[in-house]
């Protein structure tokens, strides 16, 4: 992905420091949300006094504990990232080397996890107003040598659930989602963490809740957990090993990130909520939308995506926001059917058209309104 980069910012790090948006601040397209340093510094205490900093000690555990009675799912196992765990995932239901169904409108990791499991991504094209894969299109790719389907939240928005249930039941498809960005999410009374024969988040700095680096994955059945178990810590046991395995275990130090900040999820995605209102207030009405909100969704804010009508304007609008220190970023740029180490690379029209008139705003729960205003006057 495409980004200004300045002194002391590389494209890898988008949340640095910034403030709440104040005239001669550097606003950055998202700022990472940090518990109280005194409830955090009682947790690294409890670390201090145990000197267990790995190997799934008693607070990666707790919030593992945590995370499931939040989402109301059976179980969830924490990892290193987002990655991973869709790595893990794709291992668990045995897809590698084989042809799984995805979109080409999301973060490169998607992709990425598939090419490292050997598996070959078939890319479908997108719904042009939710922006997640279509299941029509979804279903037109699908061949006998489609063994899943790896559907994106995007955004936090809810994938057509009921729509890749019937596919997946149809043709005997394993269907993952990749709910990376969907935390805090729920789609018909249920967390999106619940959707799907398993469901894997991203923990990382930049979302929502946040663990600093993490990820999790999420099963349905004691087996399921305890293979993820295994394949996190190098598939043994002690002295039994029994699997392949990779290192995937989140330190006791992430926990408590997670521990300290879990408390304040709710207040967190109601300050996002109140900063997207401004912009919902104040932006104009031509020339750019939103993407549609699936109906029954009760959303986190992790986003304020807006499509321009034309991609020059959007270029003169970032060039505009980075001449006051503003910094949006395209997300997702360029549709990932298009990169070049892709061994599957089908037109997808929809993907690649609106991938050049995507742009996320700055937001985050301590944006202030003149910020807001600020960006808005741009855009307009």
């Amino acid at each position: 992905m495409k980004q200004t980069q300045r002194r002391g910012q590389t494209p890898s790090d988008p949340e640095q420091p910034g403030g709440t948006g104040a005239r001669g601040e550097d606003i950055f397209v998202t700022q990472a949300v940090l518990p109280s340093p005194d409830v955090y510094s009682r947790y690294l205490d409890a670390i201090f006094t145990s000197r267990q900093l790995t190997n799934e000690g008693a607070f990666a555990r707790q919030l593992e504990k945590e995370l499931a009675h939040t989402f109301a799912v059976p179980f969830v196992s924490l990892c290193t990232n987002g990655t991973l765990a869709l790595q893990m995932a794709i291992r668990l239901k045995n897809l590698q080397g084989k042809d799984v169904i995805t979109t080409p409108f999301t973060y490169v990791a998607t992709a990425s996890a598939l090419l490292w499991e050997n598996c070959t991504p078939i890319f479908a094209d997108i719904d042009e107003e939710t922006l997640c894969l279509s299941p029509q299109a979804a279903a037109m790719a699908v061949t006998e040598n489609t063994a899943g389907i790896l559907p994106v939240h995007i955004y936090g928005n809810a994938c057509d659930t009921d729509a890749f249930e019937s596919l997946s039941r149809t043709h005997g498809l394993v269907c993952i989602y990749d709910a990376a960005q969907a935390v805090g999410c729920e789609y018909k009374g249920k967390s999106l963490a619940a959707y799907g024969d398993v469901a894997t988040l991203s923990l990382h700095a930049t979302k929502v809740f946040h663990t600093v680096e993490g990820g999790a994955v999420i099963t349905h059945d004691k087996d399921s957990r305890d293979r993820i178990a295994l394949l996190r810590a190098f598939g043994h046991r002690g002295d039994d090993h029994k699997q392949l395995g990779i290192n995937a275990k989140l330190s006791e130090l992430h926990a408590v990130m997670g521990l300290a900040l879990l408390p304040e999820l709710a207040a967190n995605i109601a300050g996002r909520k109140r900063v997207s209102a401004l912009y919902d207030a104040l932006l104009p009405m031509g020339g750019l939308r939103k993407p549609a909100l699936r109906q029954d969704l009760e959303y986190n804010y992790a986003y304020y995506p807006v499509i321009f009508d034309d991609p020059k304007r959007m270029a003169r609008t970032i060039a505009a926001m980075n001449e006051q220190r503003i910094f949006p970023r395209r997300y997702f740029y360029p549709a990932l059917n298009t990169l070049p180490y892709m061994p599957e690379r089908p037109s997808c029209p929809v993907a690649e058209d609106l991938a050049e008139r995507v742009l996320c705003l700055p937001l985050y729960a301590a944006l202030d309104e003149a910020a807001v205003a600020r960006i808005a006057s741009l855009i307009r």
